[in-house]
């Protein structure tokens, strides 16, 4: 088994707590809302902390879905810390690389900048089947729809500044 890190990092000028809860917190409410023709819905099965299964669930024939022929992907919640802006996540059933993988861990945090906006930082690592080589270039789509969503929910935040105020 192989294990490979990529590491992101992008400034916004909302605040940590505010994009906390939006993308993280209540993403399962935000995210359908905001990406009504990617994403169906977002279940929760259990209080949504620690050990909880994420299960999102793609419209049909999105790209998403489309290209992958994926109508869902489970996430396992490692730890939710809302005090330190942590997320720490396992993606655990779906995704388009998997039959190359054998998960993926991902790590976000909000951090707060001198100018009231954050600094996000995001660590993702896969570990793969075998000896298989993963490049970064395997992983831009995943990261471009990651940032996509980032930037839409930074969006939304803006022109709703009352918005998980």
């Amino acid at each position: 088994m192989g294990v490979f890190t990529f590491s992101d990092e992008f400034t916004s000028p909302i605040p940590p707590a505010r994009l906390f809860k939006a993308l993280i917190v209540d993403s399962h409410n935000l995210i359908p809302k905001l990406m009504p023709q990617a994403v169906k819905s977002i279940d929760i099965i259990g209080d949504g902390g620690a050990g909880s299964i994420r299960q999102i669930n793609f419209t049909e024939g999105n790209n998403f879905s489309l290209r992958s022929h994926l109508s869902f992907v489970k996430n396992r919640v490692d730890e939710l810390n809302e005090e330190t802006f942590t997320y720490k996540y396992t993606l655990i059933e779906g995704g388009p690389l998997m039959d190359k993988l054998e998960s993926i861990s991902y790590e976000v945090k909000f951090e707060p900048t001198p100018e009231g906006g954050s600094k996000n930082k995001m660590r993702s690592t896969y570990y793969t089947k075998g000896d298989i080589e993963l490049k970064e270039e395997d992983i831009k789509e995943g990261k471009s729809r990651a940032l996509g969503m980032y930037k839409l929910c930074e969006a939304y935040l803006t022109q709703n500044p009352e918005a998980y105020a």
